[in-house]
């Protein structure tokens, strides 16, 4: 039996993934093997060595002690691209929004109010203050080519815009979803230089903190339109002020809402609206659930902040996991181990992600408690799981 614990309302189309037989599901589970989580603050919390993963239904993880789980050996799943879809209908509704003024025309027009039949008149007279370009024909630089990058991109050159995308890291996944439509920027620098609308979708880490800078916002062409739907630290909002002040920016559109950035005319700020439809919370839970069951049953790691994606059919009865330092010869020294014990190892595989290394091992026969001890006993290995097969 397996115990979850709950730090939010998680849909209940992912909860519904884990057999009620082999799982304990509930929000007051003191010693967890497991915890699924949204928006709650972990940063702070005690964790029983019990804890073998935390689950986060969404992309970002800053709500989690990254560092502190990987050193215990826990794993961290994220979610990502199953919030993709909503996140992209926002950014494409904010290349309108960004253009038209769209919003300002609304209040303007609820404004008019119990002036009867003035109202026509007063209309066509107010209405070219709200004018602004169509969006048709200009030039979109995508910042960032993962799932919600890639769809902004092809969803705009169905729109008929021009699409320069920039990401040196781009998955193969993304590379085969991108539209050959979509131009490739020489660097960073040659998009944000010839680009009128401007979208990020990079993650927010120590590299990309501060990136649209002054320096940046310099080689803009005047008026270019700003959109942010990735994390409020990557754009200076001192250096943006000044950018819209001087005419280079001519609107900026962010999902994240700072006290300096409230009150300009020339900024839309949302209420951190991307993810915010019920599609997007089944998907997240769904994904979150599936990955942490496939965890837990047999070892298998896909969409791990913290650990290498690692997977293997489990072709035996019993398999030995092992999360560990990546040094030469830990492989090794594991099953070296298992050997000297007489246990075959019928199929493996160890992976690594930066410092941390992960093993899985399938064997044939058992495993006793004391070949447990005397495999965490390795200098660098963080954790042992012995894996039965369930018929």
């Amino acid at each position: 039996m397996y115990t979850i614990q709950t730090l939010n309302k998680i849909s209940l189309k992912g909860l519904e993934l884990f057999p009620r037989d082999n799982y304990e599901i509930a929000t007051e589970i003191s010693n967890p093997d497991a915890v699924l989580v949204r928006s709650y603050n972990m940063l702070e919390m005690d964790f029983s060595k019990n804890l073998k993963a935390i689950a986060r239904a969404g992309a970002g993880v800053n709500n989690i002690p990254v560092d502190k789980c990987t050193e215990k050996g826990i794993v961290v799943f994220n979610t990502p691209g199953a919030n993709a879809n909503a996140v992209k209908e926002l950014v494409l509704a904010s290349l309108f929004l960004s253009s038209r003024k769209v919003y300002k025309g609304i209040s303007w027009a609820q404004s008019l109010k119990g002036k009867g039949d003035e109202v026509a008149q007063l209309v066509e007279k107010g209405k070219s203050q709200f004018a602004g370009p169509e969006i048709k024909g200009k030039k979109l630089g995508v910042i960032g080519l993962g799932a919600i990058g890639v769809m902004v991109a092809n969803d705009a050159v169905s729109l008929g815009m021009e699409v320069i995308g920039y990401d040196p890291f781009i998955s193969i996944d993304s590379a085969w979803e991108l539209s050959s439509s979509v131009e490739k920027a020489m660097s960073l620098d040659h998009l944000i230089s010839t680009c009128d609308y401007i979208t990020i979708h990079v993650p927010y880490s120590s590299k990309t903190s501060g990136m649209i800078n002054k320096d940046k916002f310099d080689m803009m062409k005047k008026g270019v339109r700003l959109l942010n739907f990735a994390r409020g630290g990557l754009v200076v909002n001192k250096d943006l002020l000044e950018a819209i002040d001087n005419g280079t920016v001519a609107c900026y559109v962010t999902d994240f809402p700072e006290d300096e950035l409230l009150g300009n005319d020339n900024i839309i700020t949302l209420p951190h609206l991307g993810a915010s439809t019920p599609e997007s919370e089944e998907n997240c839970a769904v994904m979150a659930a599936s990955q942490l069951r496939d965890f837990l049953e047999f070892g298998n790691i896909k969409n791990s902040v913290n650990f290498p994606n690692c997977e293997l059919p489990h072709t035996g009865n019993v398999r030995i996991i092992a999360a560990h330092d990546n040094i030469p010869n830990m492989f090794g020294q594991i099953t070296s181990l298992i050997a000297r014990n007489g246990i075959n190892i019928g199929d493996m595989i160890s992976k690594h992600k930066d410092k941390i290394g992960y093993t899985i091992l399938n064997i044939e026969g058992s495993v006793s408690p004391e070949i447990v001890d005397n495999i965490k006993a390795i200098e660098g290995v963080r954790m042992v799981r012995v894996i039965e097969k369930t018929k």
